[in-house]
């Protein structure tokens, strides 16, 4: 059939997960061709955590969810797309990334290096927070108890991962990597602990290992310094992986390195050495209740393991657009939804950059079937839409190069076609007497926004406090 309009006429929201896979769409496409439907606007079906039921919590932005299908599979959903003229509007999440666990690539090694990690720009972290306790930190708000009785109860263990080569602090399915320069000390503690028995001929090699660790103990500082011992760090842990791989004995002796620092529960004094090397490390484990006082990363909200992300860092936005443009070059993305826009730094110069991007991919423009005028310079953009709540008395700002909003100030409009206006007033006359007061909505609306900023949203206030500190020093 023809080319899909470049404007949708009509649109079906599909949302994927593993429970509705991209060959449960395909089978419905000639089903909402014969409705009328001139695009499916799809959720995000971006590579998110495992069993994700809505795929806000992306991991990865140039990966499919292989729950939701395999690039094969999707194919097959846009060939049937274009096989019925039919668009396709993907939902696209540009504000943050699902973190914690064992995941985020990028959130890993952010853990692991610190700042000295290449992606520690891409999230926003401030690194700067005045708090004595963990200066160049991210706090980790993921402990189900306060972090001293978490620990005496052995629920914080240090292990070595045969596969990834490395050690990790282990908190149930959450995974904390150790920063390399202290491998040294982990493996050297075991080959002098006698109790355990002699290393034999295996420990010559170890301790070679540990006097390479052992040579990152001062962090570069130029970038293409830290890039080269990051490199070097990862081939030491690839081959710490193949020896543990090849070598029983080798194997046993890392796993028991680790173990030496796990604490006996009831014994306290013996997680000294445990909580000593958690110390060390470029992030503050700490129990989840405060994350409304000291967090220092922005939030999607009040969501811990949704961390904010900097698309307006061109690294990032290169990195994180080479799927999406690659689609869209294709043919195969006729459109996005962008996620939470007032999350973004500047959403109008993310925006323009977005439209610069389908410009260098895309040379041709895409037909609009005559649904706009030529001279409209708005409708010569790509269909960009964008997650906004407009307030009664605020207009989308003409600077962004968008088509609209998602229309839920339209949807209200159609809401209110549904109420009858003749119940306003015993509606309202009820709730006075309920409150037993009057009250005006305006007030309530500013008491309300200003409970959740100095409560739910209290670390951001705080982390906003440090900026303006530091401006002002300046």
């Amino acid at each position: 059939m023809g080319t899909p309009s470049r404007i949708p006429l009509a649109t079906y929201r599909l949302q994927f997960n593993r429970e509705f896979t991209f060959d449960h769409a395909t089978a419905l496409v000639p089903y909402l061709a014969a409705l009328g439907v001139t695009h499916v606007y799809a959720s995000s079906y971006l590579k998110a955590r495992p069993g994700s039921s809505h795929g806000y919590d992306i991991i990865d932005h140039n990966a499919l969810n292989p729950e939701i299908g395999s690039p094969e599979s999707f194919s097959k959903f846009c060939r049937a797309l274009r096989a019925h003229g039919m668009g396709q509007i993907l939902d696209f999440v540009p504000n943050h990334m699902g973190v914690g666990k064992t995941d985020n690539a990028w959130w890993l090694d952010v853990l692991e290096w610190g700042e000295s990690s290449p992606y520690a720009d891409y999230f926003d972290i401030d690194w700067s927070a005045p708090r004595r306790s963990f200066p160049g930190k991210v706090l980790l708000p993921v402990l189900g108890d306060q972090y001293g009785a978490v620990l005496e109860r052995g629920e914080l263990r240090l292990k070595f991962d045969v596969e990834y080569g490395g050690f990790s602090i282990w908190y149930f399915e959450n995974r904390f990597p150790i920063r390399p320069r202290d491998y040294a000390s982990i493996i050297r503690r075991r080959l002098s602990e006698a109790r355990l028995g002699p290393a034999g001929p295996i420990g010559e090699t170890l301790e070679r290992f540990a006097g390479e660790f052992a040579s990152f103990s001062a962090t570069p500082r130029s970038r293409i310094r830290r890039g080269e011992a990051r490199d070097r760090a990862q081939r030491l842990k690839s081959d710490l992986s193949r020896l543990a791989s090849a070598q029983p004995d080798a194997k046993r002796l890392l796993v028991e390195a680790a173990d030496l620092y796990n604490g006996e529960p009831g014994r306290p004094e013996t997680f000294v050495r445990l909580h000593s090397l958690i110390e060390r490390q470029f992030y503050r484990v700490s129990y989840w209740r405060t994350a409304a006082d000291e967090i220092n990363y922005r939030r999607f909200f009040e969501i811990n393991d949704l961390a904010g992300i900097r698309p307006e860092n061109p690294r990032l936005f290169a990195e994180m657009h080479r799927l999406v443009g690659r689609l869209v070059a294709e043919g195969l993305i006729h459109g996005l939804r962008l996620d939470h826009i007032d999350g973004l730094f500047d959403p109008a110069a993310y925006c323009a950059a977005l439209q610069a991007l389908v410009r260098r991919v895309t040379p041709q423009p895409v037909s609009d079937g005559g649904q706009s005028g030529a001279t409209s310079s708005r409708a010569k953009l790509f269909y960009v839409i964008v997650e906004k709540i407009l307030a009664r008395h605020e207009r989308l700002r003409d600077s962004w190069p968008v088509q609209g909003t998602t229309g839920y100030e339209f949807l209200n409009l159609v809401n209110g076609v549904l109420v009858d206006p003749g119940g306003e007033r015993p509606m309202t006359e009820a709730y006075h007497g309920f409150v037993r007061r009057r009250l005006d909505f305006d007030e309530i609306l500013y008491k309300a926004k200003k409970l959740i900023i100095d409560t739910a949203l209290a670390s951001e206030l705080a982390v906003l406090a440090n900026q303006l500190d530091r401006l002002a020093d300046a």
